[in-house]
């Protein structure tokens, strides 16, 4: 780490009305955006910033705490403070979901771990019929009940995505979508393989704070909020045969869109 007797942190302005903690996490944000500390790299410790700006440890720790709840940092338990990394996975919507990469027997989590070069996981399985929700029975035609597939997904060992497929039972019962494991290419290839020749999806995406069961499944740090999105596949006969309600880290993806200019 760079020494703070170098410039890397400027001085407190005694003159300013900004509270002390707010201008050294002002300074610590600033020197992060320049990259002065790199991703994954530890900030100077709480004696160190106490020394350099003559504040105590609890404006130190106040200053810590505005940055964590800006998901810019994490504090690992008596090791320090460390800038968080940038999201790794880059989810591109026109070319998660094409076909070429179900006829190779890849999902588009696998897909888009390859493009990272990361370990890919899945694990927490569910799959069991249940009584559709108002909402998911609206975007699956009036369905009453539906085969449900929970599943979280990991990458490096990091949980990065919680999601819940639904889908019509009387097209999924009996077959290998009702499986733990539907097999190559994932349940896109096995409707496929069913008739269900995949037509468009329709996304819908907002970002919020994470709820307390969120935090906990995805082990998410203070601050970081979610990406929430509904995904309802269509088949070329303009039925829906898919619902996939996803909870992701946001500090964990970036979204990619490619929108024509007509």
């Amino acid at each position: 780490m760079p020494s703070l007797s170098s410039g890397l942190l400027g001085d407190l302005d005694p003159t300013s009305d900004r509270a002390v903690f707010r201008q050294i996490a002002d300074q610590l944000r600033e020197a992060i955006d320049r990259g002065r500390f790199k991703e994954g790299e530890k900030l100077p410790s709480e004696a160190e910033l106490v020394e350099h700006y003559g504040v105590s440890r609890m404006t130190v720790r106040n200053s810590f705490s505005v940055l964590q709840g800006e998901g810019l940092v994490h504090a690992e338990h008596g090791k320090g403070v460390f800038v968080r990394p940038r999201p790794p996975v880059r989810r591109l919507a026109s070319d998660r979901f094409a076909r070429r990469h179900r006829e190779q027997g890849k999902s588009a989590f696998i897909v888009e771990a390859d493009a990272a070069g990361s370990h890919p996981q899945v694990d927490s399985l569910e799959v069991k019929e249940e009584k559709a929700s108002q909402d998911v029975s609206t975007r699956l035609g009036s369905v009453r009940r539906v085969l449900a597939r929970r599943r979280r997904y990991l990458l490096d060992g990091r949980p990065v995505e919680f999601a819940t497929s639904y889908l019509p039972l009387d097209i999924a019962r009996g077959t290998p979508i009702a499986e733990p494991n539907p097999g190559p290419g994932g349940i896109y290839a096995r409707l496929e393989e069913l008739g269900h020749r995949l037509d468009h999806f329709e996304e819908e995406i907002r970002a919020r704070m994470p709820s307390p069961d969120e935090v906990r499944t995805l082990r998410l740090a203070s601050g970081v909020p979610v990406i929430h999105l509904i995904r309802t596949a269509f088949d070329q006969e303009g039925r829906a045969v898919e619902v996939c309600d996803t909870v992701m880290a946001a500090d964990a993806y970036v979204l990619s869109y490619q929108l024509p200019a007509t």
